[in-house]
């Protein structure tokens, strides 16, 4: 049997809280500092409170400690891990090989067992780099989110005792997490130091070598990840942990995104004859229907998890569309109708573009049937205009309420032996069990008592438990005081929370029969070089900003030389123009030309060029062998 796990993101206590009750087994969550969303920091304080909510549930919590971290920082690192440690997280997620040695020594001392996992920022692309970061000490992997799903199934053929992890919802980065360095070029805030301006999101115009311009168009930015539709497969091909991404995101779209994968994960696990189980505790009862459409989204993708290279881009917008909802039928002065099935409601966002491919948006002041009385009417609506809503004011109201119910099924058992009444709680779906008992001197009952019995036994309002089975036909002859049975239910709640707490905080503990000792039959080894060509030309691809980082990849046979590019590293000859970005996203292939497709000649001669309106120029080049396109800086 093989755990799955539903990873929801954090932007603080609030959203963790809601990302537990809608099914979420694990949240990950951003600590004060150093957390690649500088926007997105808690207190350690609130990620404490999170730690034991989700411990009720079995639920584990990851902190993100993933930016880069200079040598002035480490002892402030030091300190801030020691304080999350104290506070019951999991494992933190890390990018900085320096923070290794120090999670180890804080385990050592203070007797906790704090998990390190390597965080997608470390460039997780091959088998070969799984088994480097599993000899340097990683109990989980982030894979780069450009892996199809038959390339996740090899790694964990060749690598089977490194749980991976991999992104199946959410914003992409175009290029390869971790090796993205454009926004610290261009304005001088680093991604890998949390602070990304989203220089992919930005408007540029085409050009060939002769200065033939292609298009103005946002060429880099990408849809949105929704992989719902895969998840079978990426559980057959091995992944452990199903990551959405936004820890940038609000309560209500932490909601809806994690019922809506819970439901099909929950599906997956329980059709498997007992292949899968999820690996936290629990039931959800919603009180809303998930649709992700109905989400922030820019148009979604399942992004390469089929090999199918083709329908990445969002090149018209960066923006949220939303749902589609129909088109412009016929525009009057002050209201114009609509041709579609879903109803639009008093106060919903819409959008639509003109025929010039700007995206305008407004609200819906006022619905009459199909009419729509907008706030301000669009001067650029035209009739047969497609219409997407981007703003659900049904749905954030039903959100806004209580709109789930997280419960622990449990079967309970009353017996007596002699003087002594005895109540057992086990978990429905495992061998958790806990026992109460209280010595009382028992009585024959004048009528049967079962029926009262199994009512005040069943009253687990309040607690994080729901009675799926009471057995009281043993002592169904008897007489037993509602108040003995009220404190036998009571205390063997408490028994059985302080049962589950003990096993979440024991690593590799989850769930039994958890297969957490699986090993590898093709004797991958570190030594073999796990790092991509271009790590040999741009050295500061290894991200490394501080010596312990640099002692550490020395100390494992890889001499990284120049240090990261926040630091000023350079190609290593310091001739050849900077290597900003590193991608599966190819303009060429976007714009019909890939090689690897057809053998159609393309009407430019390269390179292209992408330009900023202020000027500044960025070299495409085409690496078709490794189906990949590298951005440079042009000098």
């Amino acid at each position: 049997m093989r755990t799955l796990e539903l990873l929801a993101p954090a932007r603080n206590l609030e959203c963790g809280i809601a990302a537990i009750d809608h099914g979420a087994d694990a949240v990950y969550i951003g600590a004060g500092q150093f957390g690649a969303r500088a926007a997105a920091g808690n207190t350690t304080s609130d990620i404490r409170q999170l730690c034991q909510y989700a411990h009720r549930f079995m639920a584990k919590v990851y902190v993100t400690v993933n930016t880069i971290v200079y040598d002035n920082e480490l002892d402030e690192v030091r300190s801030m891990l020691a304080q999350l440690f104290d506070a019951g997280i999991d494992a933190i997620l890390i990018q900085d090989m320096a923070l290794v040695a120090m999670a180890d020594e804080l385990n050592d001392s203070l007797g906790t067992h704090v998990a390190i996992h390597a965080s997608t920022q470390t460039d997780n692309r091959t088998a070969a780099k799984v088994a480097w970061m599993r000899d340097a000490g990683m109990a989980r992997v982030v894979l780069a989110r450009e892996l199809s799903a038959g390339e996740i199934a090899d790694i964990h053929r060749k690598v089977p005792e490194v749980e991976l992890e991999a992104f199946v919802h959410g914003a992409l980065c175009v290029s390869y997490s971790g090796l993205c360095y454009a926004s610290q070029h261009c304005f001088g805030r680093s991604a890998n130091r949390g602070m990304c301006a989203q220089f992919c999101r930005l408007k540029f115009s085409l050009t060939d070598a002769d200065g033939q311009l292609l298009g103005n168009r946002y060429w880099l930015s990408l849809r949105d990840m929704c992989r719902i539709s895969h998840l079978q497969e990426m559980a057959d091909a091995g992944v452990t942990s199903f990551k959405i991404e936004g820890r940038l995101k609000d309560a209500n779209y932490v909601k809806n995104v994690v019922a809506a994968y819970n439901d099909v994960l929950q599906q997956i696990a329980d059709n498997s004859g007992g292949k899968y189980c999820r690996s936290s505790l629990g039931r959800v009862k919603l009180a809303f229907k998930p649709d992700l459409r109905k989400t922030f989204n820019r148009g979604y993708t399942p992004y390469l998890i089929d090999g199918n290279a083709g329908g990445m881009a969002s090149p018209d917008t960066p923006k949220a569309l939303g749902q589609y909802v129909g088109r412009v039928k016929e525009v009057r002065r002050n209201f114009f109708t609509v041709a579609g099935t879903i109803p639009i409601a008093n106060g919903d966002g819409l959008c639509f573009f003109d025929g010039s491919m700007q995206l305008h948006g407004f609200r819906a002041n006022r619905v009459e049937g199909n009419k729509v009385f907008p706030q301000v009417m669009p001067q650029q609506l035209r009739p047969n205009t497609g219409l997407y809503r981007n703003a659900d004011v049904e749905m954030e109201r039903q959100l806004a309420r209580k709109s789930a119910e997280r419960k622990i099924p449990v079967n309970l058992t009353l017996g007596t032996d002699d003087e002594t009444l005895r109540l057992k709680a086990e978990v429905a779906c495992c061998d958790i069990t806990a026992q109460v008992q209280v010595s009382i001197s028992l009585e024959q009952a004048n009528q049967p008592q079962e029926e009262n019995m199994v009512r005040q036994l069943s009253r687990l309002g309040g607690t994080a438990y729901e009675a799926a089975k009471v057995d009281a036909a043993a002592v169904a002859h008897l007489f037993v005081p509602s108040s003995v049975l009220a404190s036998l239910r009571r205390d063997v709640v408490e028994a059985l929370d302080k049962e589950i707490m003990l096993r979440a905080e024991t690593p590799c503990q989850a769930l039994p029969n958890a297969n957490c000792n699986e090993k590898s039959t093709d004797n991958i080894h570190a030594s073999e070089n796990p790092f991509q060509k271009e790590y040999q030309q741009y050295n500061y691809l290894y991200n490394v900003a501080n010596t312990h980082a640099k002692d550490f990849y020395s100390g494992r046979g890889v001499e990284v030389g120049d240090m990261a590019f926040e630091l000023g590293g350079k190609d290593r000859r310091g001739q050849k123009p900077p290597l900003l970005m590193q991608c599966r996203h190819c303009i060429r292939r976007m714009l019909g030309f890939c090689t690897r497709e057809n053998s159609h000649q393309a009407p430019w001669r390269e390179p292209l060029m992408l330009s900023l309106p202020d000027g500044k120029n960025f070299m495409l080049k085409f690496d078709c062998k490794q189906c990949q396109m590298n951005v440079y800086a042009k000098k």
